[in-house]
């Protein structure tokens, strides 16, 4: 349950981060490459070693480490847009419910069994996105907050992080075994990095950019969590193997409710009643694909 609780907790603060680096005037994007580094570190302390080994480039799941590390930077510097500009409680409910499109895709490719209450679920799941992304009058009047800007970040989201899980499943199946699965995370992380420093020393040499020492600092208060999010997730899969169907949507509701109570709490993020009942059919969606 600790590891349970630790997992929704540290991703949650992923999100809400980003609202300080807001606040603060600290650049997301340095953050979040000197985040991934972090975890690098942090990765390679915990396991004992680094990915940065010759044969690691030999080994059958290393393309797939290519391709999540160009999925983890974007996926996440558009976390962080989508926070800052619309909200935390749309861009968890938007990451979070994407759960339904490894489920779409796991019907097709592992003949997995589709009940009519998943199905139902899926369907929540849209109307909860709509819902919780619909401005209310204060977001309406705002100019920067025009229909096409609410939506478009969230639906980015929701289908890049339903086509990152899927992914992560499909090279989980086909490649991953407890010795290795360490490996390819951390190389993922790297590769992340990596892709975020080249894009960051162009910046800066071209004068787009200027380097905000205080960004490192952030990158380490987000990457640590980070790591340790996936880190009790994989810890509690293990655990409850036998019921891991329904500890990610558990996972992800924890996730979805906390965060959205301590952006309301301490972010002062206001809520319409369409915005509530768009979290509250998030957490049901994820319940009918949980039991279903």
């Amino acid at each position: 349950m600790l590891l349970l609780l630790g997992s929704i907790i540290f991703t949650s603060w992923l999100t809400l981060s980003f609202k300080l680096l807001e606040k603060f005037r600290i650049s997301s994007f340095q953050a979040i490459v000197f985040n991934y580094w972090t975890c690098v570190l942090t990765g390679s302390l915990v396991n004992g070693d680094h990915p940065f080994r010759p044969y690691i480039i030999s080994e059958d799941w290393f393309k797939w480490a290519l391709i999540m590390g160009v999925f983890f930077i974007i996926i996440f510097n558009i976390v962080a847009l989508t926070a800052q500009r619309i909200g935390v409680a749309v861009a968890s409910v938007a990451n979070k419910l994407s759960l339904v499109i490894p489920f779409m895709v796991s019907i097709f490719l592992y003949n997995e069994k589709a009940t009519s209450l998943k199905i139902l679920g899926v369907v929540i799941a849209l109307a909860a996105v709509i819902l919780t992304c619909w401005p209310h009058e204060q977001n309406s009047n705002n100019k920067k907050n025009t229909w096409k800007n609410i939506f478009i970040l969230p639906l980015i989201l929701f289908f890049g992080s339903g086509l990152l899980d899927t992914i992560i499943k499909y090279v989980e199946q086909a490649y991953l075994t407890d010795l290795n699965k360490n490996d390819f995370i951390v190389t993922s992380f790297a590769v992340a990095g990596f892709i975020g420093l080249l894009i960051f020393a162009f910046r800066v040499v071209k004068g787009y950019e200027k380097f905000d020492y205080r960004s490192i600092i952030a990158g380490l208060a987000i990457g640590i969590p980070n790591f340790f999010s996936i880190w009790c997730l994989i810890k509690v899969l293990k655990i409850y193997s036998n019921n891991s169907s329904a500890i990610i949507p558990i996972n992800n509701m924890g996730i979805v409710l906390f965060s959205t109570l301590c952006a309301y709490l301490f972010f002062k993020e206001k809520l319409s009643a369409k915005n509530w009942w768009g979290v509250a059919l998030s957490l049901l969606a994820i319940s009918f694909i949980a039991l279903g």
